[in-house]
């Protein structure tokens, strides 16, 4: 039976913590049994039912795979000299990895590059074979088994957050730069836990320069 990959992420944006890619492969026709269970783009679950999701859909599903990409690694994409290197490649780099380890027969991949032909082009060089790949705008939104693997690259992402506000003992909100708990930790912290953060995200680059201003 030919099988499906749908590959996400999650924490793409944040100040604070990594990027986690999440692949899940499906045999084809159990997208019926994903949708059952409600599987749909985690933006719009609850924390409390991502999670719930999370269990079941890596108890059915053939197989999954999840990278993580930590913000040393987002930074030297991010500031790499080759202006053709930036963080939508390194999303790609991470999604062919995903490709290799689940070896699927189709992938539908949710893209984050506006040139879609390009950036479909780029994994199929970098996979260095034919595959049957689909980008597109969206995918967790039209394609559930890209749902099913915002989920868990949700989840994932969340745990970590949760851990460091653990770990730290300081409540650093979401991570997000639209977060202004996460706002007022990095201009309080960023040379405490500089490694927990994206020096390249212009929040970091602020709270360094206004610091070091004083002086």
């Amino acid at each position: 039976m030919p099988t499906i990959c749908g590959i996400d992420e999650a924490g793409r944006g944040p100040v604070i913590g990594s990027l986690f890619m999440a692949g899940v492969m499906i045999d084809s026709g159990q997208e019926a049994e994903l949708k059952k269970l409600g599987i749909k783009d985690s933006k719009l679950l609850t924390p409390k039912r991502r999670v719930e999701l999370y269990a079941k859909i890596i108890k059915i599903v053939k197989a999954y795979h999840i990278i993580r990409s930590g913000p040393q690694e987002i930074d030297s994409a991010v500031q790499a000299k080759n202006s053709e290197f930036n963080l939508n490649w390194l999303e790609a780099v991470k999604a062919v990895e995903i490709i290799k380890k689940l070896n699927p027969d189709k992938t539908i991949l949710d893209c984050p590059s506006p040139n879609i032909k390009a950036y479909t082009k780029y994994i199929h060089d970098k996979i260095g074979k034919e595959v049957d790949l689909l980008c597109a705008h969206h995918a967790d939104a039209d394609y559930v088994v890209v749902g099913a693997a915002s989920i868990l690259a949700k989840v994932k992402r969340d745990e970590e957050i949760a851990d460091l506000k653990k770990r730290l003992g300081v409540d650093l909100g979401s991570g997000y730069t639209t977060d202004p708990k996460t706002i007022a930790f990095v201009e309080s912290y960023w040379n405490k836990y500089p490694e927990i953060m994206r020096h390249s995200w212009k929040t970091f680059k602020n709270a360094a320069q206004q610091t070091l201003g004083k002086y």
